[in-house]
């Protein structure tokens, strides 16, 4: 087989005239999220305020280093199922958390989100979006 000769290969590709898939409004800044990996980290965050929904229980506390950044942690424990069963529900857990905890999580506090047995694997998406917003606000009321 033969290479192409550089008269067969086309022009390059030029920029496309569309606006950006993503875009932020000037002066916006959602925070940073980080993960929770340090055990003493879930317990001091196990410590603050919680509150529970039909599908996880979401537990939070402010941090008062002054950061701007947001961290989160994931678990699920063998009452969930097995290694197959605990890792679903994990993923749909940060896939909950990258969608909804940059535009309602507030900056300088810690999230930890524990899966529920039966009930993080089965429930609809939808209706784990609407519990994580009502139980962040429910963690967030009476907090400056």
């Amino acid at each position: 087989m033969t290479p192409p000769k550089v008269s067969d290969i086309g022009t390059t590709a030029e920029a496309s005239e569309a606006p950006p898939a993503v875009s932020l409004c000037a002066g916006e800044t959602l925070p940073v999220l980080e993960t929770l990996k340090n055990r003493p980290d879930f317990l001091r965050t196990a410590q603050g305020r919680r509150q529970g929904t039909g599908s996880f229980l979401v537990q939070g506390r402010a941090r008062a280093d002054g950061s701007g950044v947001v961290r989160v942690g994931f678990t699920a424990s063998k009452k969930i199922g097995n290694a197959v069963a605990r890792n679903r529900a994990k993923r749909r857990l940060r896939a909950l958390a990258r969608e909804l905890l940059p535009a309602l999580a507030r900056a300088g506090w810690d999230y930890v989100i524990v899966a529920k047995p039966e009930a993080t694997n089965s429930r609809d998406f939808n209706d784990m979006r609407a519990d994580l917003a009502t139980a962040l606000a429910s963690v967030h009321r009476g907090q400056v």
